[in-house]
């Protein structure tokens, strides 16, 4: 399910092939920076670049003999280059390699992620302005309240999604970090220059101060800012399935033709990639959990974060792609029926006008008590006898003594609560 609409490029990042160059293109920087400096003679740096490779094939032969996939990488590569890859992982330890090719990954998954974000900002400002005065009813705790537009809806998640694209390359730049530094951090055996070399060259920067590691609040953030913006997924798909549901029916996930909904109901459409995505974002949330659990490890390091990070790396950015893709898609087909929503909207008989009637009241010197027992007496008799608000005020003695029935009329004005509706989509559109 999840190739259907997740991206090759993500998938195909976390191969170990990308892995094993990643780490390569980590070696080989860190050569580099060590010719310039002198350190590598130029005839061995030439064969270096000239022969450095890896099999992936070899080191899993050989990780299985060492137990140590660093190891059998760089066995891989000697074997490739010859006696010249004496020099190559001068000074460093396994994590300089993993912790700077990770870098690399999740930059890279970033920044495929923040496409993701933009795609899906572009169809929510297309259907937000479709729909600018598609006027439905505004829902609290699943109960009637007051009239809003499905554009409305719309601005407000393309508002919190840009929040999360904001978030996305906050977490991008924090995890944008290399370490260069040795065994424990200290550069005993490699100089800092060298990091700094490394870094600019990969396009990252040298983390100020690491252990053994680069430190794991950096993956915390990024993880959970990946979870954040599930949520915001999970937000809307919640709230179409709640829209789908038969009795509303307001809007609904596109049913193609020769879809099924159910093996033993021909007539069901259900929203099933909305479900999906609920279900989906508990996987994040999750994930985000272990890479919070992964920031106190023993003195400067042990590997209980590595095992995890396996998993969540790859499994989290490929679920958050495959996520967005999905809602994208969701979204851009979304059949919305605007009849219903006027439907829905009229089904109680005008009760939405009823904080309208209380503030005219009280406009006209009545108490805020009084006006509310007034107002709420009349609005439980609609619900009970199922007549329109406006008609019960006009018969009640202590209201019509206050406000003439033109004057109730006028409250009863659709209107009245659309009217700032532009300016709140300047706000969300217009400033971005």
């Amino acid at each position: 399910m999840i190739d259907r609409y997740a991206r090759p490029e993500m998938a195909g990042m976390w191969t170990l092939e990308n892995k094993y160059r990643k780490w390569l293109q980590v070696e080989l920087a860190v050569c580099e920076a060590l010719a310039e400096r002198g350190d590598i003679p130029p005839e061995a740096m030439r064969e270096i670049r000239e022969k450095a490779d890896f099999s992936v094939d070899r080191v899993a032969e050989l990780e299985a003999e060492t137990h140590h996939d660093v190891i059998a990488f760089l066995t891989s590569v000697a074997e490739k280059v010859g006696p010249s890859s004496r020099y190559i992982h001068q000074g460093l330890t396994s994590s300089d390699v993993l912790d700077t090719a990770n870098a690399l990954l999740m930059v890279e998954a970033a920044d495929l992620l923040l496409a993701d974000l933009d795609r899906l900002l572009d169809v929510l400002r297309r259907r937000a302005h479709e729909h600018k005065d598609t006027v439905m009813i505004g829902r609290s705790h699943g109960i009637h309240a007051e009239p809003i537009t499905f554009g409305l809806k719309l601005a407000l998640w393309h508002s919190e999604v840009s929040r999360n694209r904001e978030r996305m390359a906050h977490a991008r730049e924090t995890i944008r970090a290399g370490k260069i530094s040795g065994a424990v951090g200290t550069f005993a055996n490699i100089d800092p220059e060298i990091e700094e070399a490394v870094c600019r060259r990969l396009g990252l920067k040298p983390a100020p101060c690491s252990s053994q590691v680069i430190q794991r609040d950096r993956y915390a953030e990024y993880f959970a800012t990946i979870a954040i913006i599930g949520c915001t997924v999970e937000k809307v798909a919640v709230e179409i399935r709640h829209l789908q549901r038969t009795e509303v029916r307001e809007a609904e996930e596109y049913f193609a033709p020769g879809q099924k909904g159910s093996s033993a109901m021909p007539h069901k459409r259900n929203p099933i990639a909305s479900e999906n995505l609920s279900g989906l974002a508990r996987v994040l949330r999750g994930n985000a959990l272990a890479a919070m659990e992964n920031v106190p490890l023993w003195h400067e390091r042990d590997i209980s974060h590595s095992s995890v990070e396996r998993i969540i790396g790859p499994d989290s950015t490929i679920l958050l792609d495959y996520m967005l893709a999905r809602l994208t898609r969701v979204l851009d087909r979304l059949i919305v029926y605007p009849e219903n929503m006027r439907k829905n909207l009229d089904m109680t008989g005008g009760l939405f006008f009823s904080q309208q009637v209380m503030l005219a009241l009280t406009g006209k010197g009545m108490t805020r008590e009084d006006a509310y027992r007034l107002v709420q007496r009349n609005a439980m008799a609609a619900w009970k006898e199922g007549v329109q608000l406006k008609d019960l005020l006009k018969r009640d003695s202590e209201v019509t003594s206050q406000l003439a029935s033109g004057e109730i009329d006028a409250i009863f004005d659709l209107g009245h609560h659309l009217k700032h509706v532009d300016t709140i989509f300047g706000r969300v559109f217009e400033s971005v």
